[in-house]
């Protein structure tokens, strides 16, 4: 018992055993993600399908979109033509044409009596409700004074916009 010291072997050591750290469920999934070489030429050829095919699908829904603004405005023109053929049919309508000839250019037939009214009698009434005058009234006006005076006046006055009057007006019938 001579090789033995105090109840130890030579030459062993002791290491302190650990645990290894706990990983969540995410990073057990990521690391044993095996990516094969077929894997990675599928997502590469579906990326590239997808970059490729892009722009024509744009062009795809544009030309979608243009063809239905335009069948929306043949639709429109088809009632617009539906009208006019209307409005042409009415001229083969001789009571339609005797209406309009009427009406728009006063004819009637011999022996018809009909009455136009030019004027109903009615005087036209001024701002103030007097009846305007007949007569030609001229009105002398200096603009230049008339300009200087409402430069000089917005310029030089104290009073407020509802104090202020405008220059004279000098009226001769």
């Amino acid at each position: 018992m001579a090789g033995r010291q105090g109840g130890r072997r030579r030459g062993t050591t002791t290491v302190p055993v650990t645990l290894p750290p706990m990983e969540s469920a995410p990073e057990h999934w990521l690391r044993n993600l095996r990516v094969s070489g077929f894997a990675f030429t599928m997502l590469a050829l579906v990326i590239l399908s997808v970059i490729v095919l892009a722009p024509s699908l744009r062009i795809l829904v544009e030309q979608q979109a243009q063809i239905a603004a335009l069948t929306a405005l043949v639709e429109e023109r088809e009632n617009s033509v539906g009208q006019l053929q209307e409005d042409v049919a009415r001229w083969d309508d001789p009571a339609y044409i005797e209406a309009l000839a009427r009406d728009k250019l006063y004819y009637a037939y011999p022996g018809d009596l009909t009455y136009l009214v030019i004027d109903d009698g009615a005087t036209p009434a001024g701002t103030d409700g007097l009846p305007v005058s007949d007569e030609i009234q001229s009105l002398q006006v200096d603009w230049v004074q008339a300009l200087i005076s409402s430069v000089y006046t917005a310029g030089l006055t104290d009073a407020s916009a509802s104090e202020l009057v405008s220059p004279r007006i000098n009226v001769t019938p």
